[in-house]
């Protein structure tokens, strides 16, 4: 009996330590596959810089022979508007080339500067060679977002697992760009997924505000928004699902366009997680005037586009709308209810608001339809309808970027876990607890099929609200002023202000109008916030020292009402600059 006992014991001995040893070896497989990964990772993120750096080189010594044998180009031409530009060069009293190295070498003076730049098209150069004259944008050095397509060149969302992985084409919207005479000549940087106020990178590191080095130009099209700001290139283009334009245009106080879903091509353009359907991507441009973004959507609605996406309704800029002067009924909101505005955003709102009046426009009240519900229920859960599987998947073996970071650490929790850790959290920290409830996704395909429904239903909603104010179109806040660079990762909450413009799929731009006073930041010391939860600290914590800092607001169409949402913004252009020009001090109205 005693020796069966002592046979067991050993049995069951060996048997733990069998467990102990599987156990151990397992992990030190996986330690391996994670440091092998990691090995691969650092590879080809060390071969995307190579690229870059040898590409910024060939660029730099390119620009120095041109200027040993042009010492007399004038770099005053940098000054010059887009029109300004066009025309120049079609009477040719400039020529492509020195335009073109004049611009290169700005944009590389700003890259070392505020590092927005992913790489040089080094194509560019050969371009210069055969360009239409005929075109609309003939001899612009135009820049473009890292995601949008450009053969023999990555579009990797900011992820290092997408390296090496060059397009086989040209999207859709370079095809055109160069059809129309337009020279794209840098690629620019984004945040890591795309999914960030931030614009922060393992493959290329950090963005700078080129108002304030402490502060993030924003996300997604940070990089590109930034070199324009800075004057390294005259026209840019970049993507919006959420805000990706409008927001870096209004931390860096330049004008940006996100037209209606679908009126520009995307064929071409990278997504993170492809296939999303609650937030309409954009392709759209970016430029220091209204004008300027006119003119370049004159230049892509062509028979060009028209005949390469099909699937884009072939209709012409239409500039009898653009350019018309009547009287507008315009709706009006200060906050949406589920952000407080800063006092620098609520300020400039009124200081428009009453621009406005006076020259005549109806503003009327309109009240947004819910919009905690549109963010969280519709937005959100209709992004991470998968729970952030493919998210999970795209960073897997990859280094997270700190402006992703709370983003990551969210995917990683369990959703059963986060289920119950909404149910216990709700009582204090309501919007927390949404977060996490919806983006555990959808539980079955048809959760799916009826928020598609409740979307729908949404846009309508929202439509019919709009009918009954008998607006033209809506002026409204964008989130700012620009973040501090180590908060934006807990601050993207905010962009509430711009995402249900995707959800809607309305036509939407921002326009600077103001800088943030000495009063905006005292003001701000005593900012609450309409949850007083964490949330509404971060987002004070993320907009503080802002002084001096541009500010925006926001004008809102209905969908293909592109023009007019266009025709809006250069009202508030020009109204905005009669106003600084004539020194009058801006109308205060009252709140709402």
């Amino acid at each position: 009996m005693m020796e069966n006992m002592r046979v067991v014991l050993l049995g069951v001995q060996l048997w733990s330590w069998a467990m102990v040893l599987t156990a151990a070896g397992c992990l030190a497989a996986a330690l391996i596959q994670r440091s092998k990964r990691h090995h691969e990772t650092n590879n080809r993120i060390l071969r995307a810089r190579s690229r870059r750096d040898e590409a910024i080189c060939h660029a730099e010594q390119a620009v120095e022979r041109h200027k040993e044998s042009n010492p007399k180009t004038d770099s005053s031409l940098l000054s010059l508007s887009l029109s300004e530009l066009v025309k120049s060069l079609k009477e040719e009293s400039l020529h492509p080339e020195d335009v073109f190295y004049s611009y290169m070498e700005k944009a590389l003076d700003v890259n070392r500067k505020l590092n927005c730049c992913t790489g040089v098209l080094v194509e560019s150069f050969d371009q210069l060679e055969n360009l239409n004259k005929e075109g609309l944008l003939y001899g612009v050095p135009v820049s473009i977002k890292e995601n949008i397509g450009y053969k023999n060149h990555d579009s990797t969302c900011g992820l290092s697992m997408r390296l090496d992985q060059p397009a086989q084409k040209d999207s859709v919207l370079v095809e055109v760009l160069k059809s129309q005479g337009a020279i794209p000549f840098v690629k620019t940087n984004v945040p890591q997924t795309l999914f960030s106020a931030g614009c922060s990178n393992p493959i290329y590191g950090q963005t700078l505000n080129p108002h304030n080095h402490k502060k993030t130009p924003g996300g997604s099209s940070g990089g590109e928004v930034a070199l324009v700001a800075a004057g390294g290139s005259q026209l840019g283009f970049g993507s919006d699902i959420g805000g990706s334009i409008r927001v870096p245009c209004s931390f860096c106080g330049i004008c940006g366009f996100k037209p209606t879903g679908g009126r520009l091509s995307s064929l071409g353009v990278r997504a993170t997680v492809p296939g999303t359907k609650p937030r309409q991507p954009s392709i759209g441009p970016i430029a220091k005037d209204v004008d300027s973004l006119a003119l370049s959507m004159q230049a892509l609605l062509c028979d060009r586009m028209f005949f390469l996406d099909p699937t884009i309704p072939p209709f012409p800029f239409n500039f009898q709308m653009y350019q018309s002067t009547g009287t507008l009924r315009i709706g009006y909101f200060e906050a949406d209810g589920w952000v407080e505005p800063s006092p620098s955003m609520a300020r400039a709102l009124r200081e428009v608001k009453g621009l406005l009046e006076r020259a005549g426009h109806t503003l009327v009240p309109f009240k947004p339809v819910r919009v905690g519900t549109s963010l969280q229920e519709l937005i959100m859960r209709g992004s991470l309808a998968d729970g952030g599987t493919i998210l999970k998947e795209v960073l897997k073996g990859d280094y997270v970027d700190p402006c992703i970071a709370q983003q990551a650490f969210l995917l990683c929790i369990p959703n059963l876990m986060k289920r119950i850790l909404s149910i216990l959290i709700k009582p204090w920290c309501p919007r927390v607890a949404q977060s996490l409830s919806v983006s555990s996704g959808f539980r079955s395909v048809s959760d799916l099929w009826k928020h598609d429904e409740e979307v729908k239903e949404y846009i309508y909603e929202t439509i019919q609200e709009w009918r009954r104010c008998s607006m033209d179109v809506l002026l409204c806040p964008v989130f700012g002023p620009a973040y501090n660079a180590v908060n934006c990762g807990r601050a993207s909450f905010a962009v509430s202000h711009a995402a249900v413009y995707n959800l809607l799929n309305f036509p939407a731009g921002v326009v600077p109008v103001s800088t943030v006073t000495s009063q905006d930041e005292e003001e701000l010391k005593n900012y609450k916030g309409y949850y007083q939860d964490k949330m509404d600290k971060n987002f004070k914590q993320a907009v503080s020292g802002g002084e001096g800092l541009p500010v925006a607001v926001q004008c809102v169409a209905l969908p293909w009402h592109d023009e007019l949402c266009l025709r809006f913004m250069k009202e508030v252009e020009q109204l905005v600059r009669q106003n600084k020009k004539a020194g009058i001090d801006p109308v205060k109205s009252r709140r709402p």
